[in-house]
């Protein structure tokens, strides 16, 4: 059993983070959460240690794993402390305020022998996974562009917040989609950064598109908070056809009405959710039909680490993925006030 705690007791840890270690109850045994309020608006765990106190936790020869699940501007400093006190650290997204931030904590990680790692769990989205699986198909020939969007129409957001970093929209939603792209495709050849204040210079950053390429291949990643009716998450242009993924993972859908992934149907797509594939065939064929959506899990993150930390094997989420997306966060936001 890997035995963890975490730092911090609010929504992150308690709709993000705990159905999903929970799930793993052969791997993952939760002993301790911390809050320096003490407060518990969340049900709490039975058999779970709640303090106040974080020496619990750094004391206890039996942790080993610390998840981070706290705001960006204490990440670094709890990270670093987690690690001076022998612990493996998991860290939520951003992982850091910068990349020298992120750059210091893996070099202190392998000093002390410990895995760091960002809670990069949308590589576990049924939308991203449908796309991937696409493409691997070879159905639309070479792929040429690749749109990926992640709107919401929350205009009181952005009109009663001024602008800081930490609470961007890039730093705070790209953290999500960036991670796709840099995991799937790679380091980009060029980056082009389109990062605005809709509502003007001193306020919350409230869009962005960055346009990513790779030779022959650009993948746009979009978002914004102006959007009544959202575009799709995916579209996928190849020479031979086109995806389109409108509807988002819904394992978050599910999470927000307490729909726990207990339930057999935990986040599963209905026909109505399917991707669109159009294209034409070899013989020059049209066709056009429905993809059946894989499966997202997002408790795939802690069996990966559990396998990192238990059995040695080779980190999912690379150590260089998470620096090179902190360097594109810091280059997109730079010119913003």
């Amino acid at each position: 059993m890997l035995t963890i705690a975490y730092i911090g007791n609010g929504k992150s840890t308690n709709r993000y983070h705990i159905p999903f270690s929970t799930k793993l109850k052969d791997k993952i045994n939760i002993k301790t959460i911390y809050s320096p309020s003490g407060k518990k608006d969340w049900t709490p765990l039975e058999g779970v240690h709640y303090t106040t106190d974080i020496k619990d936790i750094y004391d206890d020869s039996e942790i080993q794993l610390v998840v981070l699940s706290t705001p960006v501007t204490t990440h670094f400093s709890l990270a670093t402390e987690a690690l001076e006190n022998g612990k493996h650290v998991l860290v939520e997204k951003p992982f850091t305020e910068t990349a020298e931030e992120a750059r210091a904590l893996f070099i202190l990680a392998k000093e002390k022998g410990l895995v760091i790692q960002c809670y990069q769990n949308r590589r576990y989205d049924s939308d991203f996974l449908t796309t991937q699986k696409v493409i691997e198909s070879g159905v639309l020939g070479d792929i040429l562009e690749v749109e990926m969007h992640y709107d919401y129409y929350r205009p009181e957001v952005p009109e009663n917040t001024t602008f800081s970093k930490e609470e961007s929209y890039l730093y705070g939603h790209a953290c999500h989609t960036l991670d796709q792209v840099l995991s799937y495709f790679g380091e980009p050849e060029n980056v082009h950064y389109d990062v605005r204040q809709l509502l003007g210079e001193g306020r919350m950053n409230d869009y962005f598109d960055l346009d990513l390429y790779y030779d022959k291949l650009k993948v746009s990643v979009k978002s914004s908070y102006f959007r009544l009716k959202e575009r799709p998450s995916f579209v996928i242009y190849g020479k031979k056809g086109v995806f389109v993924k409108h509807t988002k993972d819904r394992q978050e859908e599910h999470l927000k009405v307490f729909y726990m992934p207990d339930h057999k149907d935990f986040g599963i797509d209905l026909p109505e959710h399917y991707g669109v594939l159009t294209y034409m065939d070899d013989q020059g064929h049209y066709h056009e039909e429905k993809v059946i959506s894989e499966v997202g899990d997002y408790s795939q993150v802690y069996a990966d680490l559990y396998e990192t930390i238990v059995n040695g094997k080779e980190k999912v989420i690379k150590d260089s993925e998470t620096i090179l997306q902190m360097e594109m966060l810091e280059a997109g936001i730079q010119k913003l006030k």
